[in-house]
């Protein structure tokens, strides 16, 4: 029996829905392989790169006259830990961005605004200080405890607002940025220099450490926001309609705004406070793939993850010094915000 038209368009459009979408998907993988061949070694260029992999798989002989330590060292113990926390920051930072967006209904909504990045950088700050300190742990329960605040200080009467979480959100980041300050003003001439280029945002010093303690958290999180996006789109219909559907809006809220502090929360932890990526790529997402949170955020771990790969594998080849990564972002996601501004295209948080 013959379908009927409107049921053919519809299994047609989902064809090429899926299809785009697996493009999204693949799009990672020539990027990785891409920042792996290149950098602003002058001893190792990528045709060095390339011919090691052709020998390692194929036993050509092209490397022999190759230092392969050399470029096994660099390849595999610099740049491919760096291109992995590329990728799992940027999915992470993303994915954040999308949720709390979807979460508060709000398109200028990111994970700074919770105080998140202001208190992994006061933690990060007191542990360059006072050096029995580890770095990653205080920054990341720092940040977790400047969203945890932020989130208290707004419950009232058992139940949450946007605007209260927003303006607490401010408070508190305020309120870390202040002390981080402080001890900026009393740190030694290197410790502060560290300081300041750590709240730059930078993967220069990117370590199979660092993925290690990021990388179990980060897929967690994501993995959780991943198998309960669906909600998403019941949430960014309001409070009411999702009381109609059967589920509670504050715990619903809750089980949304935990993983999405804990994947930002770890990435700062490794990288520093990376601006944009969580405001303005979410914005980029919805333009493609459109506000359905079911295809947002999936779609948001690839391209978010190839965002900033293609922008640190920039910040480190464009120059012979490297840039931090966070001003990169900052150029680049501003001005595309600005124009969205101006232009009136912030797409709804929903499908």
């Amino acid at each position: 029996m013959e379908r009927p038209l409107w049921e053919r368009n519809r299994y047609v459009d989902g064809e090429k829905t899926i299809k785009k979408d697996i493009l999204f998907y693949l799009i990672p993988i020539p990027l990785a392989m891409f920042s792996l061949l290149v950098g602003p070694s002058d001893l190792i260029s990528a045709r060095h790169v390339w011919e090691w992999v052709v020998d390692g798989i194929f036993q050509t002989g092209f490397a022999q006259n190759y230092d392969k330590e050399l470029i096994e060292a660099v390849v595999l113990n610099t740049r491919l830990p760096r291109v992995i926390l590329a990728l799992l920051i940027g999915a992470s930072l993303t994915a954040s961005g999308t949720t709390l967006q979807a979460l508060f209904r709000n398109p200028l909504v990111s994970p700074d605004i919770l105080g998140l990045s202001s208190g992994a950088a006061f933690g990060a700050a007191l542990a360059y200080v006072i050096p029995s300190l580890p770095v990653q742990p205080m920054a990341f329960f720092f940040g977790l405890m400047a969203a945890g605040l932020s989130y208290f200080l707004a419950v009232k009467n058992r139940e949450v607002s946007t605007v209260s979480l927003i303006l607490s959100g401010v408070i508190v980041s305020a309120v870390f940025t202040a002390l981080l300050t402080i001890l900026q003003f009393f740190a030694d001439p290197f410790k502060l220099q560290t300081i300041i280029h750590w709240t730059m945002g930078n993967l220069h010093n990117a370590s199979w450490s660092k993925v290690r303690s990021s990388a179990v958290l980060i897929l967690m999180g994501c993995a959780w926001l991943f198998i309960i996006r669906w909600r998403m789109n019941v949430l960014a219909l309001g409070e009411e309609e999702t009381r109609v559907v059967g589920l509670n809006p504050r715990r619903e809220k809750l089980l949304l705004l935990i993983p999405a502090t804990l994947v930002a929360s770890a990435s700062v932890a490794v990288s520093g406070i990376i601006g944009m990526v969580g405001l303005a790529v979410p914005h980029m997402v919805r333009l493609m793939v459109g506000p359905d949170n079911t295809r947002t955020i999936p779609v948001s771990f690839a391209f978010g993850g190839s965002f900033l790969l293609v922008v640190d594998t920039l910040s480190r080849t464009m120059t012979s010094f490297e840039i931090p990564v966070g001003i990169f972002t900052t150029l680049i996601g501003g001005p595309f915000f600005v124009i969205l501004l101006k232009r009136a295209r912030l797409l709804p948080m929903s499908g």
